[in-house]
């Protein structure tokens, strides 16, 4: 998934959990569902970012060769600024982007 396209909210907004029951009939697992998302979001956003700044890494760091790098500082302010796993899970969630399969429940 292209998370840099993310609609979701960067700042914490009021939701209507009513909207998140409707979807799974049950606010607890809408929230379950939500949570194990932003989990795989977040290992997902955590590799990408270090993937990106292992580019940069240097086997001899000392304090003499440690400099800035704008580019690296780049990434890293990209990343800080983009939405939080939980808001992009929400907003999945809303979308009906998430696929939810239970064992439990005969269909």
């Amino acid at each position: 998934m292209n998370f840099k396209n993310s609609t979701a909210e960067r700042s914490t907004i009021t939701r209507d959990t009513n909207k998140f029951e409707d979807k799974t009939g049950n606010v607890y697992d809408a929230i379950v569902i939500m949570s194990k998302r932003a989990n795989q979001i977040n290992v997902e956003l955590k590799e990408e970012l270090t993937g990106k700044l292992q580019e940069f890494a240097s086997s001899t760091d000392n304090l003499e060769e440690i400099f800035e790098n704008r580019e690296q500082i780049e990434i890293s302010k990209f990343y800080e600024k983009m939405p939080k796993p939980v808001a992009m899970a929400m907003q999945e969630m809303l979308n009906d982007d998430i696929y939810v399969r239970n064992p439990e429940v005969k269909e």
